[in-house]
């Protein structure tokens, strides 16, 4: 390489040093904010998610006291004391309400409780119909027969355990009106569902034989 070569090769590597520089000179702060902001952002991200983490794990040892305590009034008041800061927490907080509310015959609260439950938006739909079914069930006539029914209709729609227990619901509004046929048709189809669990399997039995009535004989020989 002649010594022109070499003179103009360390000027072009001069000049392009020179623009290199002057770019990050003019560019450089838009990557260093970048970078910041990647940095920023992931530790507000583990921030956040430490705090929720805590504030579960909050909620969880409030609730287990709550419940625990040995008089009904205590638990029941206790547990009204807790605030969760989002709606899943709150949801779970209500349905330990309601369970004590039931056991302490405060039906008509336990209702308000469920319903309040049911009819929040920002739940997963699984919740409002857990919510919904456990309201169908209390103790308390504030549903005709019909309304009753398509109401476990409706529910059993969702499919899951939801469906097979609607359906049980729907065998005993059957009976509740005197049609033991169709009662004994859900029934059946209920103890022969493969999804069907054992508590149910069992209960679906109990109630057909109950009614006079026998499963398939290659059912009944387990």
């Amino acid at each position: 390489m002649s010594n022109t070569d070499s003179f103009i090769e360390e000027v072009s590597e001069e000049v392009r040093r020179d623009r290199l520089f002057r770019f990050f000179r003019k560019y450089g702060w838009i990557a260093i904010l970048a970078v910041l902001g990647i940095v920023g952002g992931t530790a507000w991200s583990e921030w956040r998610a430490s705090q929720e983490r805590f504030a579960a794990r909050e909620l969880g040892d409030l609730l287990i006291s709550s419940v625990e305590k040995d008089a009904i009034v205590d638990r029941i008041e206790s547990l009204k004391a807790i605030s969760a800061s989002k709606s899943g927490g709150q949801a779970i907080r209500d349905f330990l309400l309601a369970a004590e509310q039931v056991r302490a015959g405060q039906i008509s609260e336990a209702l308000e409780t469920l319903d309040a439950i049911s009819s929040d938006g920002d739940l997963p739909e699984i919740y409002r119909d857990i919510a919904s079914f456990k309201a169908l069930v209390l103790p308390v006539d504030h549903l005709s027969i019909e309304e009753r029914r398509l109401s476990f209709d409706s529910l059993g729609q969702s499919g899951g355990i939801l469906q097979l227990l609607a359906i049980e619901q729907l065998a005993y509004i059957d009976i509740e009106i005197g049609d033991t046929a169709a009662a004994v048709e859900k029934l059946r189809t209920l103890y022969r569902n493969v999804d069907t669990g054992a508590n149910l399997r069992q209960r679906a039995r109990q109630a057909i034989i109950a009614l006079g009535e026998t499963v398939d004989q290659q059912l009944t020989s387990e």
